[in-house]
């Protein structure tokens, strides 16, 4: 990789898990499983190049919608890698923050991501945010209502401030993989002025080298936020 600029606050949209099992006469799930053992590699790269905080878009407010099947298969898959993040978190340094709606979760799951972030609490060097039962919307909503029932002014700062990635800052690129070209719901607000890289290569062979490439290409944009540079 060249050496250009870093985003600290990357956010990636893993599309395509299900287009890549399909294209090879398989089943939804397997390409989610597969899709899985991806995330690993691919955090573990963006750390080591000096990314410093990582928002993953793992399940939507709206997946729910899916076949119970693969909804089901996602479950699992989400409480394995969580529990399979506990072993880690402590020696990489790494804080482990699950954002979006919790009600809809089993209870199970719920306990594990409470350990992980609990035995994670106090790291420093990374930051991971997993956005599970997600929705950009759903979010501001839910910090503005929380500002007016503490009896806070709503302003840009105050929004800001309160919503589940704060302590990561403002994502500085958005990557989407799997071809298409929308954000579906994902930092609406904190991707006001991100820079987005759209990319066809669907997320189970979205490796270190496509990474690389896609922070490349943030590196060479001059980011301007309304200024004439």
């Amino acid at each position: 990789m060249s050496d250009l600029k870093i985003p600290s606050h990357v956010g990636i949209i893993m599309d395509g898990n299900g287009r890549w099992a399909e294209k090879r006469g398989k089943k939804r799930s397997y390409g989610h499983r597969v899709g899985s053992e991806n995330v690993e590699r691919v955090v573990e790269h963006a750390f080591k190049v000096g990314v410093k905080s990582l928002t993953l878009y793992a399940f939507s407010s709206e997946n729910w919608a899916r076949p119970k099947e693969e909804v089901d298969e996602l479950m699992r898959l989400l409480k394995n890698y969580f529990k399979k993040f506990i072993s880690k978190v402590l020696k990489n340094g790494v804080r482990l923050k699950v954002v979006g709606g919790r009600a809809e979760l089993s209870d199970d799951l719920i306990k594990v991501i409470d350990e992980c972030e609990d035995m994670s609490k106090d790291n420093t060097e990374h930051y991971l945010n997993i956005a599970l039962n997600y929705g950009g919307r759903q979010e501001v909503v839910a910090v503005v209502n929380k500002l007016i029932g503490e009896g806070k002014a709503v302003t840009v700062d105050s929004i800001s401030e309160n919503l589940y990635t704060a302590a990561s800052g403002e994502p500085d690129l958005i990557i989407r993989t799997g071809g298409e070209y929308r954000l579906s719901n994902f930092l609406l607000y904190q991707g006001a002025y991100s820079e987005l890289y759209f990319t066809d290569v669907l997320w189970p062979d979205f490796d270190e080298i496509e990474l690389d490439k896609a922070i490349d290409s943030f590196g060479k944009r001059k980011r301007r936020f309304g200024k004439v540079l």
